[in-house]
């Protein structure tokens, strides 16, 4: 199982813990929603649950539920600034497509 992250995206989480200032990391998951039926959900993470699996990368810990890690592995995180926006990104090779908006996702 693996997860990685982009040097952008690792100082990007870095800072939001700081300035949050508690806080083991950030879990990546997912949700059923949109029209593709998947979509990534970011959260901060105070507590771990029984089935959490733990990704420390460059010292900022990625925390993926059991249920989510099937869909997830090999993700990679990225953080992109276009312009005006900014956001996270991300590349997952288990997505078999996405709807055109780009907020969901299938397998």
């Amino acid at each position: 199982m693996s997860v990685t992250m982009t040097p952008a995206a690792t100082e990007r989480v870095k800072s939001f813990m700081d300035n949050r200032g508690k806080g083991i990391g950030l879990r990546l998951g997912i949700k059923t929603t949109g029209c593709s039926g998947l979509a990534y959900v970011l959260e901060f993470v105070d507590d771990l649950n029984e089935d959490d699996q733990v990704f420390s990368i460059d010292d900022v810990k990625i925390i993926i539920d059991g249920k989510s890690l099937v869909y997830l592995n090999g993700i990679q995180l990225d953080f992109v600034k276009e312009g005006l926006n900014e956001g996270f990104q991300f590349t997952n090779p288990n997505a078999k497509g996405e709807c055109g908006c780009g907020e969901s996702f299938n397998v």
